[in-house]
């Protein structure tokens, strides 16, 4: 998963729809899953690519984390981040409802998927690494 942050601190989130297979008309992070022979990284760029059309080479790793998943059990999922210039109109929605930047203050009230809500601290966490 990846938790893009604009220059104000809005954090990158999609409005999953109707057809999502996992927790669908929720909001989470931009991500997906891993395809074979491919790395952690490689997967978040192109996922962050084909959902978004935003190219990030400079991504941030911020661990593997184990989480609970009402559809597969457990999940392990990459963390990744990057600051960006980029705003909503750089923003090309390959997936879901809407793909926007959320005021992190806001996220409160949206219904958040469960490892969005698990993760999204740590993305916006001041302790976090540097990022590009």
């Amino acid at each position: 998963m990846i938790g893009l942050v604009d220059a104000r601190g809005w954090i990158l989130l999609q409005e999953r729809d109707e057809h999502a297979p996992v927790e669908p008309d929720k909001w989470c992070l931009v991500g997906g899953g891993v395809e074979e022979g491919e790395s952690p990284e490689a997967a978040a760029c192109r996922e962050l690519e084909e959902e978004t059309g935003i190219v990030c080479d400079d991504l941030v790793w911020l661990g593997q984390h184990d989480l609970p998943c009402a559809f597969h059990g457990r999940d392990l999922v990459d963390l990744f981040t990057a600051r960006t210039s980029l705003t909503d109109e750089a923003v090309v929605c390959g997936e879901g409802r809407q793909i926007v930047f959320v005021e992190p203050g806001t996220t409160s009230v949206l219904d958040l998927t469960d490892t969005t809500r698990a993760l999204l601290p740590l993305v916006l966490d001041d302790e976090a690494p540097s990022r590009a």
